[in-house]
Formats: structure tokens, C-alpha cells, sequence
């Protein structure tokens, strides 16, 4: 009885998915990327002004009478004051911390 031809390719082919495979195993996971301070601040900063365009709009509405909800337009006006409460906060400590920093002894 014979045996069927051998196909080496799809040999060849298999082990060659095999190390690759065990490559990829091997290599180290690389970190996912870590968000840098300065592109965090920016995002913070673009958020507290959406808020505060929100509320400017809000106001303008019930001013011109496109709206009479007056609860919203509240809501709006004091989330825009907290948002900058707590970025003037953010920069209050920042400062502080840089101050701190550069008094440190060499």
C-alpha cells in the first residue's frame, strides 16, 4: 500500500503560523497608552467651558423668552459655578505644588 504525497508547503506553512504564533507570545504586552497631564488638562478645561456655554445659553433663552423653565436655566447656571469652582481649585493647588517644588533644597 502507498502513502499519499507529503504537501511540504502547508507544512512549511503551518510551522511558520507556529513560531509566529509563539513570537507574538513572547513578546512583552506592550502598556496601553498612558494619558499625559497636559492633553487631561485640556480635556478638563474644554469640558468646564462647554458647561459654561451651556449655561450662557440656558440664560440667554429664558432672556429672550424661547423658554420659561427657570429650574433649568438655575441648574445650568450652578453647574457652570461649580465646574469653575473646581478648576480654580485644580489651578490653586497646582500652583501650590509648584511652589513647593521649587523651594525644595538641592
Amino acid at each position: 500500500m502507498m502513502l499519499p504525497p507529503v504537501d511540504t508547503s502547508a507544512i512549511l506553512r503551518l510551522q511558520q503560523d507556529i513560531l509566529a504564533r509563539n513570537a507574538a507570545l513572547r513578546a512583552p504586552a506592550a502598556a496601553p497608552e498612558q494619558p499625559r497631564f497636559g492633553a487631561a488638562l485640556d480635556t478638563a478645561l474644554r469640558q468646564v467651558s462647554t458647561i459654561q456655554d451651556q449655561a450662557s445659553a440656558a440664560t440667554t433663552a429664558f432672556e429672550t423668552g424661547q423658554t420659561h423653565d427657570l429650574a433649568s436655566v438655575m441648574i445650568a447656571r450652578q453647574k457652570a459655578s461649580i465646574a469653575f469652582e473646581a478648576t480654580l481649585q485644580a489651578r490653586n493647588r497646582l500652583v501650590a505644588a509648584y511652589k513647593d517644588v521649587m523651594n525644595m533644597p538641592l
